[in-house]
């Protein structure tokens, strides 16, 4: 090992583990890593068609909301990772600032977000891949009005929950695989997939701005979407914000990759919050622009059918291709940070089959058994989407308020931690790490109102959202069964048990 690797593996000793990922992400690896999570591409062309028609093309104000909130709750997570360069971010983090009990409960929740999210985005090939080419469209739509917008089958269509099956597991079979070959060539797939994704996203902002055909005043339209709410057009604010909140997280994931990453305590923060920023910037632009280039009938299909309005058919396909490859690395970058949170549970002796689970390939260095787990059960939840056509709106915000939750499950003890000095009180206080200051109670406060705000949005049960009235307890009956499955696994077997494996001790601490 160089001398900048050995420095890195002697601080994670630090922490009671030997180094055995193969440390070798740079700075702009660690920035990809988490911008791919974001993956603006992905999100935005996945759930725009939602906003749009949740809250019309004003919903556009719902995304700075979003952004200033999760800036709050990144700017805890620099501050963490600067001091505790572990991989499962938030579980190790939860776990220093609350103790184990806590910390298994927020990793479990963390974990089931992270596979969650795997099929969630997976779907996304079915918005994109017919609107290229209906070849991709395996089962045929159920016979109705065509528009010039779209020729992909409806949201609630049977025949697009079962093509977008086909397409997603094709995808989660290709993340998979990739995700056992190791980091080096995770990496190089995913800074190619970012730096497409970067152009691709800059060139379409410019595109779309050439292209305006409206003024600002069309991004206060809000299109009657207000009218069937109680609160008016608020309430439907608060249906279309969960197309920024699905976008907007994952920018933990260069904390996750900490073990992975050289002089992470520097790398991480800085990795982290340009993440969020890039995509934040980037996101408000896209559509900005794209609602004011193309007429109001245009957005009913997102930015996919907003593409094809300004580049035209060709050119807008070929931009589509790029947003493709966007989904491609978004969910192998979700799947890693899910193989990361299960081998770090693992090693601590936190879940059933720790050992296999811990266990990390010798030649590529990456764990192969929490990648084929995380695979597997993705592949199961992805299957609801067959036989309930409302399960992509489900995974979707199932996806979100479990992580959400766990989002607080960092922040909230963190708020009794600086109430005692914290970071102050670390032996590494004073190396010049990255630090809030005076301003980390007040962000750290901000961080949790806007996180427990935004779970309950997403918790409440509306027909608008969800359909249908059995279809809207959905994402409630979900998350009280995998957090009260959480709780009942941990204290009736977990809680006596837990310890960093033998094996995956460092040497120092191999005898404690």
């Amino acid at each position: 090992m160089s001398e900048p690797v050995q420095t890195d593996a002697r601080d994670l000793a630090s922490f009671g583990y030997k180094q055995e990922l193969s440390r070798s992400l740079g700075a702009f690896s660690s920035f990809a890593a988490g911008f791919s999570y974001i993956s603006i591409l992905t999100g935005m062309f996945q759930t725009a068609a939602l906003g749009f028609a949740f809250a019309g093309r004003a919903f556009i104000w719902a995304w700075p909301v979003v952004f200033f909130g999760q800036m709050m709750v990144a700017l805890q997570f620099a501050e963490l990772s600067a001091h505790y360069p572990l991989a499962g971010s938030v579980y190790q983090w939860s776990k220093k600032l609350a103790g184990k009990s806590w910390a298994w409960n927020t990793g479990w929740i963390y974990l089931c977000a992270q596979i969650v999210t795997i099929p969630a985005v997976a779907l996304a090939w079915q918005v994109i891949l017919p609107q290229i080419s209906t070849s991709f469209q395996f089962v045929d739509c159920t016979p109705g009005p065509a528009t010039d917008y779209s020729k992909n089958c409806l949201f609630q269509d049977p025949a697009f929950a079962k093509n977008a099956f086909i397409l997603g597991a094709v995808l989660i079979v290709l993340t998979t695989s990739v995700n056992m070959m190791g980091v080096r060539i995770i990496s190089r797939i995913n800074n190619i997939g970012v730096i497409a994704e970067l152009v691709g996203a800059v060139g379409l902002i410019i595109l779309l701005a050439i292209n305006i055909q409206h003024g600002p005043s069309v991004l206060f339209e809000t299109d009657g979407t207000g009218a069937a709410h109680k609160w008016g057009y608020t309430g439907a604010l608060l249906l279309g914000a969960i197309m920024p909140l699905y976008v907007m997280y994952g920018f933990d994931t260069a904390g996750s990759l900490a073990e992975e990453t050289e002089d992470p305590r520097r790398t991480a923060p800085r990795a982290l919050l340009r993440a969020l920023a890039t995509a934040g910037i980037l996101g408000f632009l896209l559509i900005g622009f794209g609602t004011m280039a193309v007429d109001q009938p245009a957005t009913a299909g997102g930015l996919a059918t907003i593409t094809k309005d300004v580049l035209g058919d060709t050119w807008g396909k070929i931009w589509l291709w790029d947003v493709i490859l966007a989904i491609f690395v978004c969910c192998l970058a979700i799947q890693a940070m899910s193989i990361r949170i299960l081998f770090a549970m693992a090693r601590d002796n936190n879940l059933p089959f720790a050992r296999p689970l811990a266990s990390v390939s010798a030649k590529r260095r990456v764990p192969v058994v929490p990648a084929l787990t995380s695979g597997l059960i993705a592949l199961i939840i992805l299957a609801f989407n067959i036989v309930n056509p409302s399960a992509f709106t489900i995974i979707v915000a199932l996806g979100i308020i479990l992580m959400y939750i766990a989002y607080l499950g960092v922040t909230v003890p963190l708020v009794r931690m600086r109430r005692g000095g914290w970071p102050g009180n670390l032996p590494d206080a004073q190396d010049g790490l990255f630090s809030l200051g005076s301003w980390a109670m007040i962000t750290n406060v901000l961080a949790i109102v806007y996180g427990a705000g935004m779970a309950i949005n997403l918790l409440w049960p509306r027909i608008a959202l969800y359909v249908d009235d059995t279809y809207k307890w959905g994402p409630i009956v979900a998350t009280i069964f995998l957090v009260g499955f959480g709780l009942v696994y941990y204290y009736a077997v977990q809680q006596h048990k837990g310890g960093v494996l033998e094996e995956h001790r460092a040497e120092a601490t191999a005898g404690d």
